[in-house]
């Protein structure tokens, strides 16, 4: 019994493996041409992207499956030579992101263009997010659905009548069930920029999603916010996007 339980283990390993190596490796918005795969890992950085289906506004486009994380965000640092506005403290970073597998916090709009930039991506525009958001649901208040109930399996967010898996931090990424696009994360965990300007005066940026700190009702697909592109709170966070030619 333990060698067949051995056996299975080894086999599915191999399966992971396997799967892994069919992976379709992008460098570049051209490479993504002729590409049908519907998902792919973005060779600079190593995420995993999903493609996006058009919508009567919108092009196709691939957007990271999960929020830009602690890992990907210090290799970015270490190979650009890329110095953040304002200095990152890392004890605070690890307060709420402990993990290089967690999501990055504490970025402002400037550092997380730099990085898209860095990456050969771009932030999403607010209508790309929001679209991609919605996981091809219309007219739902939630990434997925109307169900207020099911928000714990979707997005980390404050405490739900009193428990709270993550309780004052961040997830790691992926740690809650997708959208049906395949996106992690969509309410909850981080706030995430786009490329946006919140407001006519064009003195601040748009965020959306929600934090790990937001409570449930504030985490509808259609909520938006805004701060200043300078400011790195500890909520904020961000993913990116790639066009297709």
């Amino acid at each position: 019994m333990r060698k067949f339980s051995w056996m299975l283990l080894v086999l599915l390993a191999f399966l992971v493996y396997a799967d892994d190596e069919k992976a379709v490796v992008v460098g570049s918005a051209k490479e993504l041409k002729g590409v049908t795969a519907k998902k792919i890992v973005w060779k600079k950085d190593g995420a995993k992207m999903v493609r996006i289906p058009a919508s009567d506004t919108i092009k196709p486009f691939w957007m990271d499956a999960t929020e830009i994380t602690v890992g990907q965000f210090k290799k970015f640092l270490e190979s650009s030579g890329h110095k953040p506005e304002e200095p990152i403290d890392w004890d605070d970073v690890s307060e709420c992101s402990p993990t290089e597998k967690h999501p990055m916090i504490y970025v402002n709009w400037h550092d997380a263009t730099a990085y898209a930039k860095w990456a050969g991506k771009r932030l999403p525009t607010e209508e790309e997010w929001e679209f991609a958001a919605r996981g091809g649901l219309v007219n739902k208040e939630y990434s997925w659905g109307n169900d207020e109930s099911l928000i714990r399996d979707y997005a980390n967010c404050w405490g739900t009548d009193g428990k709270d898996k993550w309780d004052k931090t961040t997830a790691p990424v992926g740690s809650l069930k997708p959208n049906g696009y395949g996106l992690f994360d969509m309410a909850g965990n981080t706030n995430e920029w786009c490329q946006d300007w919140y407001n006519r005066n064009r003195d601040t940026k748009v965020f959306r999603g929600g934090g790990w700190a937001y409570d449930a009702c504030l985490l509808w697909v259609a909520n938006r916010n805004g701060t200043d592109p300078s400011y790195g709170g500890i909520l904020n966070g961000f993913r990116c996007v790639s066009g297709l030619p």
